[in-house]
C-alpha cells in the first residue's frame, strides 16, 4: 500500500488486512493525515488502539516504523540525536598514539564526523522517510519538548551545528498519541489532525478477537467479548480493560482449556485482563454479576 493512499476506503482496507478494524470516522482522518502530511493526534483511554495505529498504519505501508517514546524529562538530545561519547574518546586516544596525526583542528573536527553520530528517532524519520514516526504519550512530555516538537513539524528539518541541515525528502506520517493526562497545548493540536478513540463497540471488539485470535472458540470468544464491556460498564475501575487485555484473556483461557466462561475460570484468570489491586477486589466481587449479563 502507498503511505498515502487513494480513498479512505482503500485506507480502511489496507489496516483490516493487518488486522486492525476502523470505522468510518477512523479510518477517513488517518486518510487525511496521509494525504494532507499532517500529524495525527490520538486522544482517549489507554488499551483503546492508538498505538496499535500506528503499526498498522506502517504495516499496511511497508514502511519502517520509528518510535519515541515520552517520559517525564525528555529533552531534544534524546529526541533527535547525540554523538558517541565513548567511540569519540578512543578516537582520541587512536590519535594520540600516532605520531603527526594531524593538526588540532583536524582532530577536533574528526570528532563531529556522522560516524559518531547517533541519530534518534526524530532524525531517523526524516532521514529514513517515507517512515511512520510515533510520537508515543505526549502527555507525559513537557512544554519545551512540545515546542521543539512543533518546531520540527512545521518545517520538518533540523540542524546539526556541525554536520549542516537535514530536511526531510518525504515528510513521516506522524502519528502523536495521549491518554490525556494533562492537556496538549493549543498550538500543537493545530498543527495536528485530532481523532478521540473510544472502546470499540461489542461487535467490533468481537470482530477484532475473531480476527487477531482465530484460534479461539468463536463461542468463548463472544462470552469473553461481552464479560469485558460488562467490567468495562458495571464497574468504576482505575483501569479499565482495553483490547489488548481483552485479546489476552481471551488467547489465556483458551490456553487454559476452558470452553464456556463461569466464575471460577474468570476469577482463576482475572490477572489477565485486571491489572491493579482494588480492580480486581472490584471485578471479583460481581462477577456473578458481570456474567449473568
Amino acid at each position: 500500500m502507498d503511505l498515502a493512499p487513494a480513498t479512505a476506503a482503500d485506507l480502511r482496507t489496507a489496516l483490516e488486512g493487518t488486522g486492525y478494524l476502523v470505522d468510518d470516522d477512523l479510518a477517513t482522518i488517518a486518510w487525511l493525515a496521509t494525504r494532507l502530511s499532517r500529524p495525527l493526534l490520538l486522544e482517549g483511554e489507554p488499551g483503546t488502539g492508538k498505538t496499535a495505529l500506528a503499526e498498522a498504519l506502517a504495516l499496511a505501508a511497508g514502511v519502517p516504523l520509528i518510535r519515541l517514546q515520552c517520559h517525564e524529562g525528555i529533552d531534544a538530545s534524546q529526541a533527535l540525536y547525540d554523538w558517541d561519547f565513548p567511540r569519540q574518546i578512543l578516537h582520541l586516544r587512536a590519535v594520540e598514539a600516532v605520531d603527526g596525526a594531524g593538526s588540532l583542528d583536524e582532530v577536533e573536527a574528526g570528532l563531529f564526523e556522522e560516524r559518531f553520530l547517533v541519530a534518534r528517532p526524530i532524525l531517523r524519520a526524516l532521514r529514513e522517510a517515507p517512515a511512520v514516526l510515533l510520537v508515543d504519550e505526549i502527555d507525559r512530555a513537557d512544554d519545551e519538548f512540545e515546542a521543539f516538537l512543533l518546531e520540527v513539524l512545521s518545517t520538518w528539518q533540523v540542524s546539526i551545528p556541525e554536520l549542516g541541515t537535514v530536511r526531510a525528502e518525504v515528510p513521516p506520517l506522524v502519528v502523536l498519541t495521549s491518554n490525556r493526562t494533562r492537556e496538549v497545548h493549543d498550538a500543537l493540536k493545530r498543527r495536528c489532525l485530532y481523532h478521540w478513540l473510544e472502546h470499540p463497540s461489542l461487535e467490533r471488539e468481537l470482530a477484532i478477537v475473531r480476527s487477531r485470535a482465530p484460534e479461539v472458540p468463536e463461542a468463548l470468544a463472544d462470552q469473553v467479548v461481552r464479560a469485558v464491556h460488562a467490567v468495562r460498564d458495571d464497574t468504576e475501575l482505575l483501569k479499565p480493560p482495553g483490547v489488548a487485555e481483552t485479546l489476552d484473556w481471551a488467547r489465556a483461557l483458551h490456553e487454559l482449556g476452558v470452553r464456556d466462561l463461569d466464575t471460577a475460570s474468570a476469577a482463576a484468570s482475572l490477572g489477565v485482563a485486571v491489572k491493579y489491586r482494588e480492580d480486581a477486589d472490584r471485578v471479583r466481587a460481581a462477577l456473578d454479576r458481570i456474567l449473568a449479563r
